[in-house]
């Protein structure tokens, strides 16, 4: 479509269809598109051309024929980034609204006099060119969109000696997931799902549609690094799942994230394991941050960092520090060059040189797996410039203590003891993804038969249910557990701890507090007098005889949660503290 040909009639966007591209599409990229044009006829040949042209750089395209509704729907935005196509006239009035918001990554002017329009567009530093013709703007806008995905590469933050109960959740579950999803055996099955799942989103975007039928037929012949270096749909899929923890996509995805693992983990070891180990060396990775993940990070100085994602570095210094610099255009964000240096003989984070194997043109690749984590060694600055700096990294060693505190903690915090499917439940039922998890329960009670398995799904989906739900599911666990285990079994303890919640939550207090001494006297029984599991007994107890007014039974319960929190925990665990608070508040009562 030329804007100088154009002869489009003013049209009224659906705002239910909007609304219906904006759930599926939003899912799955981190910038959306938006053509604000007030000549926009969706109904015109040549405009439709257009759209499917934009659409097949950025599937979630937004049109607006009126200024005011689009900036509307611009501060709904939430967690993406906005390039913006603008016609010149309605650009220069709307341009003093519309270029500060932080959701405006890139502005691209679209007319019929480029001239006129690029002496205003000089003092607007979002603004990336001035075009008369589509074809042009899409190639801008790949760039920009490309831009937009190195950025929103998800990553965590953790200072030196921090509290255990205060890290960054993505810190925690980005870790448990890709060890839980490496214990899982996926099929074909679950590559069609996922398959199924994105015919679904990109239903109507015919170029992504034929990725969708190639990946489909050819999956197997292919390998991960070639999907994801293709430029298709599955790299900002996957990039937005992992920066969102949106349980759900990573679910579906988990076979690729298998698959991608272990082919790195392979080519790592034949690179660098063994005789044939290499020195140490030094990659690079330019791209903008936020100023508050910059400010975060700088807080972080000699702490850690984790690439939440699979990460992409290269050997060539000055193609990284070209994106750093272009980063620097948007005043919303600040550019960083990572220099990170690898000695291959301190760690096993697998990681690969794609030299020959990717679809990358251009720079041999250093590719690391999902959630790698580096010391930040130093922050500089690089030529006097506030906004661009250099950020030196070194690749943590397996023997790194602080490391290693940390993943020993989140492995005790995220159910080791169970394994598969059943332990991903529960993890994504504690991130809150309750929809998710009693999905996988439910998939999971249906494909069994035996008493011993169906005892911990019940209970898990009864803890995702209120009042009398909670309670037939608790009841259904508890009495499997009566019937195929010992009256002392840790099973049975935790069913009557369900059932005591649920109990109290609809303030049948009698019930709760027999069943709270059931699960206690079970755990007497089996376990040692300052096992943690006693503690919190102990101030369900507590909890309870509280909310009965039974002030001086709820301190004698919490003072002995205390007495044995005080030899398990550190001395400012969260658990300690509500403990604590909970005893002085019944002290003189």
């Amino acid at each position: 479509m030329n804007k100088e040909k154009s002869t489009t009639h003013v049209s009224t966007v659906s705002k239910g269809a909007q609304g219906h591209q904006r759930i599926n599409t939003q899912q799955i990229q981190n910038v959306l598109l938006i053509w604000l044009d007030s000549n926009i006829d969706e109904t015109n040949n040549d405009c439709q051309k257009t759209i499917k042209q934009l659409r097949r750089v950025v599937n979630d395209t937004n049109i607006f024929t009126d200024g005011d509704q689009c900036l509307e729907f611009i501060q709904t935005i939430v967690d993406n980034k906005v390039c913006l196509i603008i016609s010149g006239s309605l650009g220069q009035q709307i341009m003093p609204r519309v270029h500060n918001m932080s959701q405006v990554d890139s502005i691209f002017i679209f007319c019929g006099n480029k001239k006129h329009h690029e002496q205003w567009t000089k003092d607007w530093p979002k603004i990336k060119g001035v075009f008369t013709d589509i074809t042009p703007i899409c190639e801008a806008l790949k760039e920009a969109a490309h831009q937009c995905e190195q950025n929103a590469i998800p990553m965590s933050f953790v200072g030196t000696n921090e509290n255990l109960d205060q890290l960054d959740p993505s810190f925690m579950y980005t870790q448990t997931i890709k060890e839980i999803l490496l214990t899982i055996k996926f099929d074909q099955k679950d590559v069609q799902d996922y398959i199924n799942y994105c015919h679904h989103i990109f239903v109507d975007n015919e170029e992504e549609i034929e990725n969708i039928k190639r990946l489909e037929s050819q999956y197997y012949n292919k390998t991960p690094i070639y999907w994801y270096s293709s430029q298709t749909f599955l790299y900002p899929m996957l990039n937005r799942a992992l920066r969102l923890m949106n349980g759900d996509t990573i679910t579906r995805m988990g076979f690729f994230i298998g698959d991608f693992h272990r082919q790195i983990e392979q080519l790592y070891k034949k690179q660098y394991v063994g005789p044939t180990t290499a020195d140490t060396f030094t990659v690079y990775r330019g791209q903008g941050l936020s100023t508050g993940d910059f400010e975060q990070m700088m807080k972080t100085k000699s702490g850690l960092i984790s690439f939440n994602n699979f990460l992409s570095t290269s050997n060539n210094r000055n193609i990284s520090l070209n994106y750093a610099q272009r980063a620097t255009i948007n005043p919303d964000q600040v550019g960083v060059l990572f220099i990170m240096k690898i000695n291959p003989a301190l760690s096993t984070a697998p990681f690969a040189s794609i030299a020959g194997i990717s679809n990358f043109q251009g720079e041999d690749k250093i590719l690391f797996s999902m959630r790698t984590v580096f010391r930040i060694q130093d922050v500089k600055q690089m030529d006097g410039n506030d906004r661009l700096y250099e950020v030196y990294l070194t690749l943590t060693a397996d023997n790194d203590p602080e490391l290693s505190r940390l993943t020993d903690y989140i492995r005790q915090e995220s159910f080791p003891d169970s394994e598969g499917w059943y332990r991903l439940g529960m993890v994504l039922w504690k991130m809150g993804q309750f929809d998710k998890a009693e999905n996988i329960y439910q998939v999971l009670l249906d494909k069994t038969n035996d008493d011993n398995d169906q005892i911990p799904l019940h209970g898990q989906l009864g803890s995702m249910k209120k009042d009398q739900e909670a309670l037939t599911l608790h009841e259904k666990s508890l009495d499997a557990c009566q019937k195929t285990l010992p009256p002392n079994h840790p099973s049975l303890a935790t069913s009557y701890i369900c059932l005591g919640l649920v109990h109290s939550k609809m303030c049948n207090y009698p019930k709760a507090l027999s069943y709270y001494e059931k699960a206690l006297k079970i755990k007497q029984q089996s376990l040692p007098s300052n096992h943690l599991s006693l503690a919190s007994s102990y101030y369900d107890i507590g909890l309870v005889y509280r909310k009965m007014s039974n002030y001086s039974k709820a301190r004698t319960f919490y003072e002995r949660a205390i007495q044995v929190g005080e030899q398990s925990l550190p001395s400012n665990h969260s658990d300690l503290q509500k403990w604590r608070n909970n005893f002085e508040d019944v002290k003189n009562r």
